[in-house]
């Protein structure tokens, strides 16, 4: 008997420990960001950041896709994620069995600390890479902190002009810091090209107008251009809410050769 309530005091005391030790770690905060798919449409996921107690942070990484016994190196990274930008933290390797990792920390690789809610409003997105011998392919990857979109949108049309085949649009997406994702979408664009497009001062019907804004190049293969939209040439601010009110328009060029040829083109903000 004295046994028996040994073993049952053993048990309840485990069992107490166990059901325990997450409230004891976590303060129960926490923030989901999206990780697309980039390299393999099949692969995407979650990274949820977990407020500590202490005000350290905890990272799990979880991956829908991933191929069996595969493992994925991880990294936060500074900026956003068109612009790109050096590892701000090493996150746990992603395992291709789960599709999932986990990592705590409180300081930066460089030893900078940081808290939770520092985290909240980094300026950093995630990559997932394919391996350790091939980070140049990613897996998945998303915005964090400041830069998330928040869902807010717009949509213009992009006409064709040189060739009638070719037309597309161009959508702006609010971040939190008030920035904009702008992303190019055209169709039909020659495989290996790669066009020049710009935001230039005016209206269509005014053309030609200043180049304001210069956005990545449209890349001829996929036809899609991304760059994020803080501020125009002249280093002026210039962000999601100004996209909405600018008396402007957007300019798509055969190639950096021969800016004279226009692919698509389209007015936006107030016009």
């Amino acid at each position: 008997m004295k046994n028996l309530k040994k073993l049952l005091f053993l048990f309840m005391g485990l069992t107490l420990l166990v059901s325990c030790s997450d409230d004891d770690f976590f303060s129960g905060q926490r923030k989901i960001y999206e990780l697309r798919s980039v390299a393999d449409p099949s692969i995407s996921g979650t990274a949820t950041f977990i407020q500590n107690k202490d005000n350290s942070t905890t990272v799990e990484l979880q991956l829908d896709g991933t191929p069996a016994g595969g493992m994925h190196p991880a990294h936060i990274h500074f900026n956003t994620a068109v612009e790109s930008g050096g590892i701000a933290v090493t996150l746990g390797t992603v395992n291709g069995d789960t599709g999932f990792s986990t990592t705590t920390f409180s300081e930066l690789n460089d030893n900078t600390s940081v808290s939770f809610n520092d985290m909240l409003f980094f300026d950093g997105y995630i990559n997932v890479h394919l391996s350790s011998g091939d980070l140049g392919t990613l897996v998945a990857q998303g915005d964090i902190g400041q830069n998330e979109l928040t869902g807010a949108s717009i949509l213009f049309v992009l006409n064709d002009v040189a060739d009638p085949t070719i037309s597309g649009t161009a959508t702006f997406s609010q971040r939190s810091n008030g920035e904009a994702l702008a992303v190019l979408n055209i169709a039909n664009t020659p495989a290996g090209g790669s066009h020049p497009a710009h935001i230039h001062a005016g209206s269509v019907a005014n053309a030609p107008g200043g180049i304001l804004f210069t956005f990545n190049p449209v890349n001829g293969d996929t036809g899609i251009s991304s760059t994020n939209v803080a501020a125009l040439n002249d280093n002026s601010p210039f962000n999601y809410n100004d996209v909405l009110v600018v008396d402007a328009y957007i300019n798509v060029h055969l190639s950096s050769m021969d800016l004279g040829t226009i692919v698509a083109q389209g007015d936006i903000g107030i016009n």
